[in-house]
């Protein structure tokens, strides 16, 4: 039986996660479900995209992934179900899934197209459910959809290269839990322009000239612990989805802050990185 996974914004306090994974269990008794988050800022696209593009690959090809954000069907946002890198996607055609099709080609698109189906105001239980049924069954695209070939992208993930390639202009797409902001300007983009210049990262009003590889690089371990940098201090890494990510060393949201209250950054603010 294939894995179903679960990413929406409705949170714990309200039943509807619970009565998601109860009809999926009614349809299917042996069905495994995961929950991938359901914490997601309510109809942040952006931060939805981010969660799935680093999540999906660690299930089983095949897996079925039902994401519930921003979901409900309208003209200009269809209900769809993407077939990529092994993985289905039942979706709503809002880019949610645009930073995993940007890098790998879907192998099938269909609209999702299921007799007596109801399009009302809980989508994922009257439709996205019975169709992730339908595939964890074996069943085909086919018969619960029509080819499709408009999916949507969000224009936000695209940083701009400006100043004849001397400037590259990001911004905020993600803000984690310890406060960390994950910026859309990724490693290759970053390398590609660089040519061995040295940089300028700017984030309000703080400028970084260096990028490590992970947080603990900001310690010098051959200084006295009095002289390091350490706990509290600003810095640039290339996170594990290489991405380029500023974080406060070892942060807390709930007392020192993170880089994004103590930077004053949210999303889509803008990150500038300028070469020398």
């Amino acid at each position: 039986m294939a894995i179903i996974t679960l990413t929406t914004d409705f949170g714990y306090k309200d039943h509807f996660v619970g009565a998601i994974k109860g009809t999926i269990h009614s349809e299917l008794t042996d069905a495994k479900i995961v929950d991938i988050s359901h914490a997601i800022n309510p109809f942040n696209i952006q931060e939805c995209a981010y969660i799935l593009k680093n999540s999906y690959k660690n299930f089983p090809k095949g897996s079925i992934h039902i994401v519930g954000v921003d979901s409900e069907q309208t003209p200009e946002n269809q209900h769809v179900i993407v077939l990529v890198d092994d993985h289905y996607f039942i979706t709503a055609n809002n880019g949610v899934i645009c930073l995993i099709t940007a890098e790998i080609q879907p192998e099938k698109i269909v609209a999702i197209n299921m007799p007596n189906a109801i399009h009302g105001s809980f989508p994922l239980m009257a439709v996205f459910v019975k169709a992730a049924c339908h595939i964890a069954r074996g069943g085909t695209l086919e018969v619960v959809g029509k080819p499709f070939n408009q999916l949507k992208e969000l224009k936000e993930f695209a940083p701009r290269i400006t100043n004849d390639g001397k400037t590259i202009v990001g911004s905020v797409i993600y803000i984690d839990n310890y406060g960390n902001v994950v910026t859309n300007i990724q490693k290759s983009l970053f390398e590609a322009y660089k040519n061995g210049r040295d940089f300028e990262l700017s984030a309000r009003n703080k400028k970084i000239t260096k990028i490590y590889r992970k947080y603990s690089d900001i310690i010098n371990f051959d200084l006295e612990k009095s002289q390091r940098k350490g706990p509290g201090n600003l810095l640039a890494l290339f996170n594990s989805s290489d991405y380029i990510e500023l974080a406060i060393y070892k942060s807390d949201l709930n007392t020192v802050g993170g880089a994004s209250s103590l930077l004053g950054l949210d999303y889509r603010d803008t990150i500038m990185i300028n070469f020398i």
